[in-house]
């Protein structure tokens, strides 16, 4: 594997001039914000060495190295899930990509169902926590120690100083922001009306089938993470409609825009 990794990293080093400090992950209907990135240089994941192939409608399957206001970024419009077939270490074998290219922060959106009592389709919210619920843990196996330690901490998985830093952003521009914990789940199936409330009881406020595995490896790599879910749909008792893939799509994009000036905002006041 870690041949593997040096060999994509040496890749995507040799297509740019400048290797970014910045990451992003833009899952389900968020893949919007590549169209802010300026002196792009896009790369078809089919033509990267050991990438896997995003299947996923709304996942266009592109790699985008440019320049986010002036920050120099690596952007994937697309990511992978557990749900299509990939092992843990293919879904997150991009982060440790990531890693070997020097990435220190790590930006992740997702779509999520909300069970929050307090939250409405289209509303964003900042994850705080996770919780676990991967039948398969993303580090499990050999630990190389190159890339982490073995027991690696999970206490700031969502970096504090930068929850922060957006929770002031939106603040400042009339942004309405949830917080709360996500609960992912492998999929594809949507949650039943009992899975929701259980998610609840268990300290969830939304739930989706992907971004966990993601956080926890970058979090193994000593990477800053700062994460966003739109609300796509709701799973509160009396009040569960049903859903579909198009729907998710539909709701993400209509309220993508405010996440991404917000990511926007926050990777522009990095140091």
């Amino acid at each position: 594997m870690l041949e593997k990794i040096q060999e994509t990293a040496t890749f995507i080093r040799n297509k740019v001039n400048v290797v970014p400090d910045i990451a992003i992950i833009l899952g389900t209907g968020l893949g919007e914000l590549v169209h802010e990135i300026s002196s792009k240089t896009e790369i078809p994941y089919e033509s990267i060495p050991n990438f896997p192939v995003s299947t996923v409608e709304g996942h266009s399957g592109k790699l985008i190295l440019g320049k986010l206001g002036d920050k120099d970024v690596i952007a994937m419009q697309g990511r992978f899930h557990y749900y299509e077939g990939y092992m843990m270490q293919e879904v997150t074998f991009p982060i440790r990509v990531f890693q070997a290219l020097g990435i220190s922060y790590l930006f992740v959106s997702n779509a999520a169902g909300g069970m929050n009592g307090s939250f409405d389709i289209g509303d964003i919210m900042l994850i705080d926590d996770h919780i676990n619920l991967f039948p398969e843990h993303p580090l499990r196996g050999k630990n190389h120690k190159e890339l982490g330690t073995r027991f690696p901490d999970m206490s700031n998985a969502y970096d504090k100083e930068l929850r922060i830093m957006a929770m002031q952003i939106a603040k400042e521009s009339n942004i309405k922001l949830q917080h709360g914990v996500y609960v992912g789940t492998q999929g594809p199936t949507f949650e039943t009306p009992a899975e929701y409330n259980w998610f609840r009881i268990i300290g969830g406020d939304a739930v989706g089938m992907s971004t966990v595995p993601e956080v926890i490896v970058a979090n193994h790599a000593r990477m800053k993470v700062l994460a966003f879910s739109i609300i796509t749909d709701i799973g509160i008792i009396g009040k569960i409609v049903e859903v579909t893939h198009e729907d998710v799509q539909e709701a993400a994009k209509i309220a993508q825009p405010k996440m991404a000036y917000i990511m926007q905002e926050v990777i522009k006041r990095i140091s």
